[in-house]
């Protein structure tokens, strides 16, 4: 517990991750339908907080709410402006039972709220109010991950202050479950492809509507079984994946066209802050230059 940068092996909390990223899709999708379009879905993350998650304050009407998971005392909790609170415990519930839960508590709130029940960005994901598989939740391993998160969102910050130039907040993209903060070039980029699950085409494409050098940080999946930062630009000039980024650990991943950093290289270095700084500046000097952005404008 005295460690910043706590140990986070994916396998011993990939149920309670997997159960956390639907709970946040839910609380994150209220934000959604409640909020002005931003270009990019910058209305749509949440942020990190000293005890957890936020969605900021939300309009409804003439009032305003915010929802926060707190993963201290491990309680979701709705505020609202006019001095109302409602919590619910974090503890082993299905996605059902929490769907069923946030729903009865805005209700009582007078919060009357509909959201598209269908996880974004997932390819077999199970409606909200059916999904009885994902009931998972470790306290120890959910705080684990905040901790990991507030230390990564604190460096990722002080990268970004390095950067005059269209730049979005570090911010917490609930459909992909991850920390990130991206740079523009100012430059229009080629049409995304889209083809990502349960995401509309147009969004995608309007997110990556222009030149992006873009990264953060993950806690495991699939494909990458194990926490790590990540760095790509769109679109990916000739020779990014062969670009000496520093450290020596940081790697090309050809499957997901992004160079990655494991989050326990960072962990167990003299200086971990220092390393994850090196790594995000040099990838992003071997994006903007491969790419021939204007940093002497940008920086």
């Amino acid at each position: 517990m005295t460690h910043p940068w706590p140990s986070l092996p994916f396998e011993a909390w990939k149920d309670t991750c997997a159960t956390l990223h639907m709970w946040t899709q839910i609380v994150g999708k209220i934000r959604l339908v409640q909020t002005p379009w931003v270009n990019h879905s910058w209305h749509v993350p949440l942020y990190v907080t000293v005890r957890g998650l936020t969605t900021s304050p939300i309009r409804y009407n003439s009032r305003v709410f915010e929802i926060d998971f707190d993963f201290i005392d491990h309680r979701l909790l709705i505020r609202t402006g006019d001095g109302q609170i409602k919590t619910m415990a974090l503890q082993p519930r299905s996605v059902a039972d929490f769907y069923q839960n946030i729903f009865a508590q805005l209700a009582e709130l007078d919060i009357d709220v509909k959201i598209n029940t269908t996880p974004n960005e997932l390819v077999d994901g199970i409606p909200f109010e059916r999904d009885q598989q994902h009931r998972s939740y470790d306290a120890e391993y959910a705080n684990r991950f905040w901790r990991a998160l507030l230390r990564a969102d604190c460096v990722m910050k002080e990268f970004r202050a390095r950067f005059k130039g269209k730049c979005s907040p570090v911010h917490f993209f609930w459909g992909s479950f991850d920390l990130a903060v991206t740079r523009f070039s100012g430059r229009p980029a080629p049409e995304h492809p889209g083809g990502v699950p349960h995401l509309p085409d147009w969004v995608a494409r309007e997110a990556y509507s222009h030149e992006v050098s873009s990264c953060g940080f993950w806690p495991g999946n699939e494909a990458v079984p194990y926490p790590a930062f990540y760095s790509y630009a769109y679109p990916e000039p000739a020779g990014f994946d062969t670009a000496k980024l520093r450290p020596a650990a940081a790697l090309y991943h050809s499957g997901l066209h992004e160079f990655i950093l494991p989050y326990e290289n960072v962990r167990e270095a003299p200086s971990p802050d220092a390393m994850l700084l090196e790594f995000l500046q040099s990838s992003y000097e071997a994006a903007a230059d491969l790419s021939k952005w204007d940093r002497a404008a940008l920086e």
